[in-house]
């Protein structure tokens, strides 16, 4: 009978085999993008996803592997190979983005939601320069000056709904939106000691991550709440204090730039708390056919009854799928409104360039803010009648 050591010794050489495998199979994804590419194919087939999805599961169940556990596996995996395929597209199609450094400014400091945020969409660059900014417009006026190629600002939130500022800001800049990301906001309680929650009697936290916690915090009222400006000053203070008895509230990644550890999560009130960011710059890129992009527009429409259902007509007559509809007051034209709209679709596309030519006639004023690749992969579902 093999030894505790002796199995854990082949389990992690099982998983630098599974890696190597991993790393292979992310290689062919690029041979098959640049066949796509010479064939002018779009990146997913769903079809062909599913078709392979029900061989695993039927693979998978003779070698005593569940369906789930196999659905949820090949689901990142696909998700993966989608998004190397776009941006190894995406990255011919726009040269200035294949550069191995870039910099990025961002709201809050290091540790904050949106540093994560940019972190995790700058990922693929080998250097970032990270700018720390106080507000939204010193992000904008960053991108806008050239000091940051990126700026990364957060659009709207499932808990907290649309971040107005942004969508006010967005209607006075020159700059361009180039990319999407969602960024889940799971709170947790990190500590810079090993110790338990019966031995927390202070917690550090922003106002807003506290009241988005007010359930959870309820269970637990001998606990002091000590306000801080941020998420990232929380756990900074709970660095500095290292002791058993001091929480922080944030995120376990923003916890570990601080050397911090969790020991409770999931504390939301709202369990699915989802923030949406975008990613502008001072110039538009390209996205090529085969890459799901978003097309965002900003307009305001004629004075009359009917104006805005003309223009969701349109949209409609073109089978163009419309995600996002935001209304904000047009600043310094009291009670008129400006429209912002995200599209599920290609700017170059002819479905979108007719829509077009038929939207400048019925719109006051009529903006592209950007055309982007969709960053969301959505999981491949397959029909209760395929599965074996």
């Amino acid at each position: 009978m093999a030894t505790l050591d002796e199995i854990r010794n082949e389990i992690t050489q099982l998983d630098a085999d599974l890696l190597a495998l991993l790393a292979r199979r992310r290689e062919l994804s690029l041979e098959v993008a640049r066949s796509k590419r010479a064939d002018q194919r779009p990146i997913r087939d769903t079809h062909r996803e599913q078709d392979l999805l029900v061989r695993l599961i039927q693979q998978g169940r003779a070698l005593g592997l569940s369906a789930q556990y196999v659905t949820q596996l090949y689901h990142l995996v696909i998700e993966d190979s989608v998004l190397t395929q776009q941006d190894y597209l995406q990255r011919l199609a726009n040269p200035m983005q294949a550069a191995d450094e870039t910099s990025v400014a961002y709201l809050g400091p290091l540790g904050s939601y949106s540093s994560l945020a940019a972190r995790k969409y700058l990922g693929r660059y080998a250097q970032v320069s990270e700018h720390s900014c106080s507000n939204f417009a010193q992000v904008i006026e960053a991108v806008e000056s050239g000091r940051c190629q990126f700026g990364v600002l957060p659009i709207e939130n499932t808990s907290s709904g649309s971040i107005n500022e942004v969508y006010d800001l967005m209607q006075q800049t020159s700059l361009s939106i180039v990319g999407e990301l969602t960024y889940p906001i799971e709170h947790c309680l990190l500590v810079a000691v090993p110790t338990e929650l019966a031995a927390i009697d202070t917690l550090y936290g922003h106002p807003q991550p506290l009241q988005q916690c007010s359930r959870y915090l309820a269970q637990h009222p001998d606990i002091h709440h000590v306000f801080c400006d941020s998420s990232s000053a929380a756990m900074a203070k709970v660095q500095a204090l290292a002791s058993p008895n001091v929480a922080a509230i944030g995120s376990a990644d923003g916890g570990k730039l601080f050397g911090l550890t969790s020991i409770a999560s999931g504390l939301a009130n709202q369990q699915e708390n989802m923030t949406r960011f975008i990613v502008v710059a001072r110039e538009p890129i390209e996205v090529v056919p085969q890459v799901p992009a978003k097309t965002t527009l900003i307009m305001s429409t004629n004075q009359y009854a009917g104006a805005l259902v003309e223009v969701l007509l349109v949209l409609r007559n073109h089978q163009i799928n419309m995600t996002k509809l935001e209304s904000r007051p047009i600043q310094g034209n009291p009670w008129e409104e400006m429209f912002y709209m995200d599209v599920a679709v290609n700017l170059h596309s002819e479905a979108m360039q007719r829509a077009l030519q038929e939207l400048y006639p019925l719109t006051r004023s009529l903006k592209v803010l950007g055309c982007y690749p969709s960053e969301d992969v959505a999981p491949t579902e397959i029909a209760p009648a395929l599965l074996p």
